[in-house]
């Protein structure tokens, strides 16, 4: 996309933390959306063919010593994602993509009213962007099957525990589940639920 299309578009993807950081974690294995990567890239696709702007978020926390540390070498886009010129491309260290950029300042210029929202996690980054985005005044599209997340162990859960081990406890809050409260708390009041295939529906042949 051209600075000059960015500059007319109406709506933004904002493409919120698809990035390596998160393979790098065991609970990677359980994850809801293996294929994150690639639905993202259909929602960026489409996005571009609209003429509307994508913004790529990456989530950082430096000095932490984890994947989502600077150093690590991590914090960036999982394979197959790669922004074009023109496309901001921001670094967070908040939950919201909103609160540690100039993300709000750098849609308002550009004149977006609208934003569709994809990435992980499904309840943290995502949903929190899509709240404040909302309270911003902003029109969202929250694209609920283009966001991934992990099953989130008990607050009482011993934290040395093995993915297997979070997995069988009956106590953990499935991905299913978290999803579904999501989208029960968006719906109506911060976002319209959207699905990828609505937005980016794929073509025969």
């Amino acid at each position: 996309m051209s600075t000059d299309t960015a500059r007319t578009a109406r709506r933004a993807l904002l493409v919120i933390d698809v990035q390596e950081s998160f393979r790098r974690r065991p609970l990677w294995a359980a994850v809801s959306t293996p294929d994150i990567a690639d639905r993202a890239a259909r929602l960026v696709a489409a996005a571009r063919a609209a003429g509307d702007l994508v913004v790529w978020i990456l989530h950082a926390e430096p000095g932490s010593g984890t994947p989502f540390d600077p150093d690590s070498g991590h914090v960036r886009l999982l394979d197959g994602l790669e922004p074009l010129d023109g496309e901001p491309v921001m670094s967070k260290t908040s939950r919201n993509s909103f609160t540690t950029t100039n993300l709000q300042q750098r849609l308002t210029a550009e004149g977006i009213r609208e934003l569709v929202i994809c990435g992980i996690q499904t309840e943290q980054c995502c949903e929190t962007t899509a709240r404040l985005a909302a309270d911003y005044g902003f029109e969202v599209t929250f694209v609920t099957d283009a966001t991934a997340t992990f099953p989130i162990p008990h607050r009482d859960a011993d934290p040395g525990r093995t993915v297997a081990e979070i997995l069988a406890d009956p106590a953990t809050l499935t991905t299913d589940e978290i999803i579904t409260r999501t989208e029960y708390a968006l719906a109506g009041r911060f976002a319209t639920i959207a699905a990828l295939d609505d937005l980016a529906p794929v073509t025969a042949g």
